[in-house]
């Protein structure tokens, strides 16, 4: 697994080369997967503060750990845009939090600091979207309503 020490010694090492910089893959590890959450974008510089992937797909029963690969940031659910049933979460800030899905739907998750200026994210599970009419009509402000726009909108294609 990604550890928050390993990326910092890559990225150091990467630096150092004179390579662009690149983010890792996050991790998935049979029944593990990992979201990074990131002061920008793996290869962007221009696009601040990003979970990495901002879509993920998982099966029901598998976890998904958010690491704070960057500081000052956390994984939390957005009320309305989890599937019925499901437990919602609020990871504490500059904490890996794991999170298993065990009710098929969509899940959209964001970084509480930042969720006014886009920072977003979407977990499928089981590649259901049974709750993506209701997804979609959650309100959100500033930057966070095109970011899940957009978001949402490569569910559909």
């Amino acid at each position: 697994m990604l550890t928050r020490r390993n990326f910092i010694l890559s990225m150091s090492a990467l630096a150092g080369s004179g390579a662009a910089l690149a983010c890792p893959a996050p991790q998935a590890d049979g029944a593990a997967h990992s979201v990074l959450m990131l002061n920008a974008a793996c290869g962007d510089a221009e696009t601040p503060n990003v979970f990495e992937p901002a879509i993920l797909h998982v099966n029901p029963g598998e976890s998904v750990t958010f690491l704070p690969t960057d500081a000052g940031h956390n994984s939390a659910s957005k009320r309305g845009m989890i599937p019925e049933g499901a437990a919602p979460w609020n990871g504490a800030l500059d904490e890996a939090l794991t999170v298993t899905f065990t009710v098929p739907g969509i899940y959209g998750h964001i970084c509480v600091p930042h969720y006014e200026w886009g920072m977003v994210g979407l977990i499928v599970v089981g590649g259901d979207l049974h709750n993506l009419a209701k997804a979609k009509k959650v309100r959100h402000p500033g930057s966070a309503r095109s970011a899940f726009r957009t978001l949402l909108k490569q569910l559909e294609a």
